[in-house]
């Protein structure tokens, strides 16, 4: 019975696990889905999240069928049965404060007999062109109970309405009157359509009304910006333009004898070997490879003057203009490849490459011994060898970026090119060429937090060792920002969404890794990034952490310019910081234990002790994880075993923020299964959880919330505010969309006011100026480098059909939900978000955000960050008058 009263279509729904959810609940209480992508007859009900510019939408109102939200099925397999659909009805929200349901007057008269159709009585002849067009309108019509003609038809049939498109002065010539598609729309809506965000603007191209949106073909101009911005020229060097040498003829080569050089380097005449390779330097022609070997091992063994040293440098400088192997066929990438290598292990450019770094920064050698203790000039050497690889990498990105391989004269095409650089097979195994994380990478990233960090160690002695290890601090910034710049130019025109997802895990790597860095020593180590990409996603990734560390949760959602505005509060907590600068302290995490109380959770002992099989078990079996990929701690909050919670929050460099293989976190695991004192004991941690962390839509509040444990859920407002109460899942819903009791309602009202009030209490006076300095440093490169990225400056562009201008007439005439509803491409999303958001800045929206003693602070990146803010306001301000002229 239930079968055939309900039977549903589905449209707008993007999410696979939500229509997959939603079949499942239709079939589970007895009811029918059809799949399809046009207007069924038989369908009694339609689901759709919002509002659509749709064939299958607008013909379900004209036929007056049920047009309701995905919540009705979802609720209604809560309920065991299926609900009264009155209050799901599809809405609108109108200029006015009432609400616009915009299908239930055409449902009520065919429900009650008077039509049977919105179009009941109509007799049209339709007359489009475009058969696909032709067959939609078509369809819409007889969904509304007209009778469509696509010809002339007998004379004993009168016409009530002629609808064409085009339309032409012949249509307008026969007897009945004529309509463009429009007045479809504007027949179901009434004056109401114009509250239904349907594009109705004149069509250019056929001069009549369209309710079909052309907001796809925003979407897509966008896409193509995005890609036109992301392939734009990055870290050009202009020493790489002339790498030839055209006052050496290619035919000069044949002359070259190296016959005599193998005999000097056997009579030790290293010197004068170099000499005689040296002259025969030509286009074309490189000397054998073993024999540079040989005078390479020699330089590294401390022997050698320093004149020879230093001639030997200038000679591979020389090498690398006459035959860069960026613009040579690949047995010259494999001559390279040979030179620069252990010559124990002979493993390839990494393990060369690691040794000289580790000797830069006195570290025992990883692969070959050198000798010891380091001399000046063999340090020194040991640098320019380390700035000659750079320069080596440089030249290949500078290849890859401005499409030098494209003019090869040899037969490669470019993605061959690539894939045989030195670059890729330095730092990339083939098996992880699909992710930016690679084990050399990871090994460089950590060498340079090594560097960063003896820089500011009191073992430097003398000035001379101080200046050195800054020079190779910044080799090494600009080797890394290199790499990760030429992973991303390979991979970004295949896969962009690859490129984001490496960028982010790089990027959180490195944060974890230099946590114990002073926060005034990674700001400045971020600054010197030169990859406005790599230093955007950096900035982001250290503030997050260092929020973290002094008890301000961010989320690791996807980085849009409100987000970055909204970091701004962070500042505020990190100006009223009490935890000690010490360098050498790092992640502060306190160390006691906790027992419960009817108060709570009450601080009873100073640590844990290192006695007892407890404690040993748990260290034991702290970093196992099961199936699930669930950690002890997980378990642990699964069980609501605060006590073993409590000691593993105890210990240091406890993450507590750990994630299973699905995403979810010990706090979604508390949350979820009622263990109220373990959200209590991972909320007073510090660093304190992330508490809006989204898995598939599903933060902490709305585990807590869809599994009725309130106690939990208020505990969560009373720590975090009602910031979390605006926080949206994958449908739209807000955590209070799902309470239905007014009064459990504004309890969590009333805890998210408490977390409200605790938040704003406002400072008198900045606490923690070094502190402060570091996160405004942070986030002043992080604004530049975000608004470098993206080209926010599009929307300001002049001219009526830039694209900009054409984003903003829509948003000006439509909502932004409406907009992007049918969009699929999230940085399209988020993109148009910033203008949003930037507009907002303009207004003031966002002035709150930064307290009155941050304000008046004499800090100079606080100054610099302040100033920036108020060249944003007025970029806002300016981008208000574009949009309100528009």
């Amino acid at each position: 019975m239930a079968e055939n009263r309900y039977i549903f279509q589905i449209s707008g729904i993007k999410k696979p696990e939500l229509k997959k959810c939603l079949t499942k609940g239709i079939r589970k209480l007895g009811g029918r889905y059809i799949g399809g992508s046009v207007y069924q007859h038989s369908s009694t009900h339609f689901i759709v999240p919002q509002v659509l510019p749709s064939e299958k939408f607008l013909a379900a109102c004209a036929a007056g069928k049920w047009v309701v939200t995905p919540n009705y099925v979802l609720d209604s397999v809560k309920n065991g049965s299926w609900l009264p659909e009155e209050s799901y009805e599809v809405a609108i929200s109108t200029s006015t404060t009432s609400t616009f349901y915009p299908v239930r007057q055409w449902r009520e008269r065919v429900a009650s007999g008077k039509l049977k159709g919105a179009f009941q009585g109509w007799r049209v002849l339709l007359m489009v062109q475009k058969p696909a067009r032709r067959a939609m309108f078509n369809r819409l019509l007889k969904a509304g109970r007209a009778k469509v003609f696509h010809y002339s038809p007998p004379s004993y049939v009168s016409i009530t309405h002629v609808m064409a498109k085009p339309i032409t002065e012949a249509t307008k010539s026969l007897d009945a009157p004529c309509y463009p598609v429009s007045h479809i729309v504007q027949h179901l809506f009434g004056k109401r359509y114009l509250d239904m965000n349907f594009n109705l603007s004149e069509d250019e191209t056929e001069n009549e009304s369209s309710f079909v949106t052309t907001f796809p073909k925003l979407e897509k101009e966008l896409k193509d910006h995005m890609v036109q911005q992301n392939r734009h020229p990055r870290l050009r060097y202009c020493e790489f333009q002339g790498y030839n040498d055209p006052h050496r003829p290619q035919s000069e080569a044949t002359e070259a004898d190296f016959s005599q050089i193998a005999t000097m380097i056997e009579c030790g005449l290293f010197t004068e070997a170099l000499d005689s390779i040296k002259s025969s330097l030509f286009p074309g022609l490189l000397p054998p490879a073993q024999y540079l070997v040989s005078l390479l091992e020699y330089a590294q063994q401390g022997n050698a003057t320093s004149l020879f040293l230093r001639i030997f440098m200038q000679f591979l400088h020389r090498l690398l203009v006459t035959n860069p192997p960026w613009n040579a066929p690949k047995s010259v990438k494999t001559y390279f490849s040979k030179i620069f290598q252990c010559p124990c292990c002979q493993s390839g450019l990494w393990p060369f490459l690691e040794s000289t770094i580790c000797y830069c920064l006195l570290r025992d050698s990883t692969c070959h011994p050198l000798p010891g203790p380091a001399l000046p000039t063999l340090l020194h050497f040991h640098s320019d060898l380390l700035a000659f690889i750079l320069q080596l990498f440089k030249g290949e990105l500078q290849a890859i970026t401005t499409g030098v391989y494209l003019q090869q004269h040899v037969c490669e095409n470019l993605q061959d090119s690539v894939r045989g650089s030195l670059t890729l097979s330095t730092f990339w195994t083939v098996w992880e060429r699909s992710t930016l994380l690679s084990v050399a990478l990871k090994q460089l990233t950590q060498l340079l937090v090594e560097a960063t960090s003896e820089d500011d160690s009191k073992k430097i002695q003398t000035q001379t060792e101080k200046q050195e290890l800054v020079h190779v601090t910044g080799i090494l910034v600009d080797l890394l920002s290199v790499v990760v710049e030429f992973w991303c130019q390979h991979n970004f025109k295949l896969n962009q969404a690859l490129v984001e997802k490496g960028l982010k895990d790089y990027a959180e790597h490195f944060a974890v890794i230099s946590y114990r860095l002073p926060p005034s020593l990674l700001a400045e180590l971020v600054a010197k990034v030169p990859s406005s990409r790599l230093k955007m996603v950096l900035a982001d990734a250290v503030f997050r952490t260092l929020c973290c560390k002094n008890g301000f949760t961010v989320g690791d959602d996807p980085l849009c310019f409100k987000k970055i505005m909204m970091y701004l509060q962070g500042l505020n907590v990190l100006s009223q910081s009490q935890s000690p600068s010490n360098p050498e302290a790092g992640l502060i995490i306190p160390r006691y234990n906790m027992t419960i109380t009817d108060c709570g959770l009450e601080r009873t002992s100073d640590g844990v002790s290192d006695s007892g099989t407890e404690k040993g078990n748990i260290l034991k079996g702290l970093k196992r994880v099961n199936a699930a990929g669930e950690t002890l701690l997980h378990r642990a909050c699964k069980r609501n075993q605060v006590e073993t919670v409590l000691q593993i929050l105890a210990l240091p460099n406890t993450d507590v923020n750990v994630k299973d293989h699905a995403g979810w976190t010990p706090l979604h695991e508390a949350c979820n299964h009622g263990s109220t004192a373990c959200v209590q004991a991972l909320l007073r941690h510090r660093p304190t959880p992330i508490v809006n962390s989204q898995v598939g839509g599903v933060s902490p509040l709305y585990d807590a919330l869809l599994n009725d444990h309130m106690d939990i859920a208020k505990l969560l407002l009373e720590h975090e505010g009602s910031v979390i109460l605006q926080q949206k899942n994958n449908e739209g819903m807000t955590p209070l969309d799902l309470v239905s009791d007014p009064a459990q309602r504004e309890e969590l009202l009333a805890s998210a006011l408490t977390g409200d009030s605790a938040r704003m209490k406002k400072p008198t006076e900045v606490l923690n100026l070094p502190l402060l300095e570091a996160g405004s440093c942070l986030l002043l490169h992080l604004l530049t480098s975000y608004q470098q990225e993206k080209g926010l400056s599009m929307f300001s562009e002049a001219g009526a059909h830039s694209l900009g201008q054409s984003l903003l007439r829509a948003l000006k005439t439509h909502s932004f939900e409406t907009v992007t509803a049918a969009w699929t491409d999230q940085q399209a999303v988020r993109l148009l978000e910033d203008a949003i958001t930037l507009m907002e800045v303009g207004r003031g929206n966002y002035d709150g955000q930064v307290s009155q003693p941050i304000r008046e602070c004499k800090g100079e990146n606080v100054q610099f960050l302040v100033e920036r803010l108020g060249e944003l306001k007025l970029k806002g301000k300016e981008l208000t008058h574009y949009f309100k002229k528009s």
